[in-house]
């Protein structure tokens, strides 16, 4: 079986997490320390915080803000249910605005328009882009747009470690950065996630919500705050540290791989029967996602790549049309919808090679003709 994605755990890894079991510092210790200074080097930014998933780094960042009751964060329609469901959890009512339809990210025009034109009961708080699959694309727009209105700006940069808009890396743009480490990311830690920022203060907040708002003393401890246990395990932090000074290469490995899936996707392309994804440079490729015409059924063709040994899913949900929000965002996201319906994430991890391409290529066009 040619897997969708396969994580990718180095022996050294592995000798410290068994380590570490011995000798029984299992919660947040040295390797989270050290992971979060070699994190925040590698990203270019002030602070970086471990937290226990990408959903938590989410929830913990707009807690941060003070976001809440009374407010409103506007998300893309095209992601994972956790960009929304964090804004609803925290208690505020989640906006959702449509994608585009060659990056997969938030529509800048849509996105000012929304603003522009909100008159709910809710203020308007955040921005919340996802940058979809590892793309960087409108990172610095979605920033000037934030500045120009008041609002803050999340980055929900879950797929997108190691991508880059110019100089800037993704996570060092807004108040806040926000990574997943799930198995399906090309760093994992298992779960895991993180949080970045500039701010000291921020940081500080951050840090106090991450582990039940209480801080240490010479006294023992305080508790300042109304905080949740989001912290990540030691060893876990022994897994991330270990696979971190491989990322850039990894990636760059992504990108020849998808580099070939498109020139040979292209006659498809072509022919009206696929659309292929736009990858800039600072893409971290997270997964390649191929958008099918209307007249194929995406479902029926993933269970006919699996019977040809090929695992492709879809690549990520439509907040809109799953319904789950439905009461506070009426308005349809068509591009979004179709995305949803259509979209179809191919093999893409290091594991691969130029051979494997070849065959789920060849597989999707018997699959198509």
């Amino acid at each position: 079986m040619i897997k969708l994605s396969q994580p990718q755990i180095p022996e050294e890894a592995i000798s410290d997490v068994v380590s570490i079991l011995r000798n029984g510092q299992l919660v947040h210790g040295e390797y989270c320390n050290e992971f979060e200074k070699e994190l925040a080097d590698y990203l270019g930014v002030k602070h970086t915080l471990l937290v226990s998933s990408g959903t938590a780094a989410l929830h913990v960042s707009l807690l941060a803000l003070g976001i809440g009751p009374g407010d409103a964060v506007i998300v893309p329609d095209f992601t994972f249910t956790a960009t929304a469901n964090v804004v609803e959890m925290a208690g505020a009512k989640t906006v959702i605005v449509d994608v585009e339809e060659t990056s997969y990210n938030l529509d800048p025009v849509k996105l000012e328009e929304k603003i522009k034109s909100w008159n709910g009961s809710e203020q308007l708080k955040a921005i919340m882009p996802v940058l979809e699959f590892g793309n960087p694309t409108n990172l610095k727009r979605y920033r000037e747009i934030a500045n120009h209105y008041g609002l803050h700006l999340i980055e929900d940069a879950a797929c997108a470690l190691g991508a880059s808009d110019g100089e800037l890396k993704v996570g060092s743009v807004g108040e806040l950065g926000c990574f997943s480490f799930h198995p399906r990311k090309t760093l994992t830690t298992g779960e895991g996630g993180a949080i970045t920022t500039n701010d000291s203060a921020l940081y500080e907040q951050a840090s106090l919500i991450r582990n039940h708002g209480m801080t240490k003393t010479d006294k023992g401890v305080e508790f300042k705050r109304i905080g949740l246990n989001y912290r990540l395990t030691n060893f876990q932090a022994a897994i991330g540290r270990r696979i971190l000074p491989s990322l850039d290469k990894w990636i760059s490995t992504r990108g020849e791989l998808a580099s070939y899936y498109t020139d040979s996707l292209k006659p498809l392309e072509a022919a009206g029967m696929l659309k292929l994804p736009e990858i800039h440079d600072g893409h971290s490729l997270q997964t390649y996602m191929i958008v099918l015409n209307e007249k194929f059924n995406r479902d029926d063709v993933i269970v006919a790549l699996k019977e040809r040994g090929i695992e492709a899913n879809l690549g990520a949900q439509s907040m809109t049309t799953l319904g789950l929000f439905s009461k506070v965002n009426a308005q349809s996201c068509s591009v979004g919808s179709n995305l949803y319906r259509k979209g179809l994430a191919l093999p893409l991890h290091e594991h691969l090679d130029f051979d494997d391409i070849s065959k789920v290529v060849a597989s999707l066009i018997c699959e198509l003709k």
